[in-house]
């Protein structure tokens, strides 16, 4: 059948087959590089969701990158004859089958395709190809309105066609075709004919929903941390001892101790953790000082805190030793599944004979600082097996003076070192703290050598200086 041509358009001449050659060169190097970077990608074994998202567009790209060069082989070779064997099918995994094209006349009723377009809309290649009036016998219901739009403006208003539909083909298989196409008008501008070109974009289609649904993915995830972090923030805000600031305590009496103290987030975790530092005057005159942290990190954590501070003031306010609180603090979490105690120190600072008695569950110990030079207070006996009451924590006593410096902290203070290592860097630091004033000042010491750092984990440091 004579083919039309366009009235405002030329015909377009092939290209040479040197320079389709060259293209097809250049797309298989940029094929094997894209495959290197995926293959190294792929490596870490990660399924985070943004890896997942990754790995969907290092496959997106590559199968573009594939039916590019079929596309490229296509335009060197020609098309296929209209009747001829069915051609093989694509490769596994491509998201592009052979470019199809078919002519309808429009003056004849006549129509041609090309071998690819009855292989994309699963025809046999001896059929006589469908009229526009039989096309969309092949389109799904819901879809051929779309298809009838889309032919209709071509015809009439000689609108090009650009747009998708699905078909359903004889093996059952239901397949997303996107077609293409233009008006060919003859010498007096009426539509003699209509030309198009069709492509399976099934497993397109398919690879573009991977690459969304994992970016969607991530971004909920990133949206749910964020609101988690959100919660537990205004929660410990509303609920927690202020993690910025002076630490302030209402001082009934003479003031004895001069407090400060800091909780330092994780450089990478955004979510709030179980760290937590306290201070707390009790109704006898002596103070409750404590650290420590529980396992784990978000709301879920925040609210636990919550439970525990309120636990171990209640049992200091009825008048229970450090020792007997750690125990029966041991005892409440046991009971609960989720999160468990790291680790924890409890002090009661005794002004009257400047005496402090502590225990502890794990560690750090706390240090102090006098004169100069620090040490690592004498660790408590550790804990015991009560024969009925579970474990029973030892604890230790200390005496101390006007000046010393008491820093109590949890692990992740000296980013990089944790137990004894830590304490040595902590302990370098005593003439530098000799020099300082107020607790504040100390505080601000700690912070310069060890806190702008980046860390792995969230941390706490509480100052105690005896003032009277």
């Amino acid at each position: 059948m004579p083919s039309h041509l366009s009235a405002d358009r030329p015909a377009a001449q092939p290209p040479g087959r040197g320079s389709v050659e060259s293209l097809i060169s250049q797309t298989r190097r940029l094929k094997g590089d894209v495959d290197a970077v995926r293959r190294d990608a792929e490596d870490d074994g990660s399924d985070h969701p943004r890896g997942r998202w990754q790995r969907a567009l290092y496959d997106l790209a590559l199968h573009q990158l594939n039916d590019l060069d079929e596309h490229l082989a296509q335009l060197r070779d020609g098309p296929l004859p209209t009747v001829a064997p069915e051609p093989a099918p694509p490769a596994p995994g491509s998201l592009l089958s052979r470019v199809g094209s078919a002519e309808w006349n429009l003056l004849t009723d006549e129509a041609s395709w090309s071998g690819e377009l009855y292989q994309i809309l699963g025809r046999d290649p001896a059929a006589p190809p469908l009229t526009l009036d039989e096309l969309p016998s092949l389109v799904l219901d819901e879809d051929r309105p779309k298809l009838t739009a889309m032919v209709t403006n071509c015809l009439v208003d000689a609108r090009p066609i650009d747009g998708e539909f699905r078909i359903a083909r004889r093996d059952g298989d239901v397949r997303t075709v996107h077609m293409m196409g233009e008006p060919v008008l003859d010498t007096d501008g009426s539509t003699a004919s209509m030309w198009a070109v069709l492509r399976d974009v099934s497993e397109l289609r398919r690879s573009q929903r991977a690459v969304s649904e994992t970016r969607d993915s991530l971004t909920d995830r990133r949206q749910e941390a964020q609101t988690e972090h959100r919660i537990a923030v205004e929660l410990q805000e509303a609920v927690l001892p202020q993690w910025r600031g002076s630490l302030r305590l209402p001082h009934r009496g003479p003031r004895t101790l001069d407090l400060a103290a800091r909780h330092l987030p994780a450089s990478t975790n955004t979510l709030i953790g179980g760290d937590w530092y306290d201070a707390l005057e009790l109704t006898d005159g002596e103070t409750l000082l404590s650290v420590g942290d529980l396992t784990g990190h978000g709301v879920g954590v925040t609210s636990n805190m919550t439970m525990l501070l309120g636990a171990v003031r209640g049992m200091a306010m009825a008048g229970a030793p450090p020792g007997r609180l750690m125990a029966w603090l041991n005892q409440l979490l046991d009971a609960t599944v989720q999160p468990a105690l790291g680790s924890a120190v409890c002090c009661r600072y005794r002004p009257g004979t400047r005496s402090l008695v502590w225990a502890q569950a794990g560690h750090p110990a706390p240090l102090l600082f006098r004169d100069g030079t620090g040490r690592v207070l004498n660790t408590p006996d550790g804990v015991l097996l009560g024969a009925t009451s579970g474990a029973v924590y030892g604890q230790a006593e200390e005496t101390l003076e006007v000046g010393d410096l008491l820093l109590l902290h949890t692990d992740g203070l000296v980013p990089g070192h944790t137990g004894t290592a830590a304490a040595n860097l902590l302990l370098d630091l005593a003439p530098r703290l000799a020099g300082t004033s107020t607790a504040q000042d100390c505080l601000r010491t700690v912070i310069q050598e060890f806190g702008e750092s980046e860390r792995a984990d969230n941390a706490c440091v509480l100052v105690a200086k005896v003032t009277a």
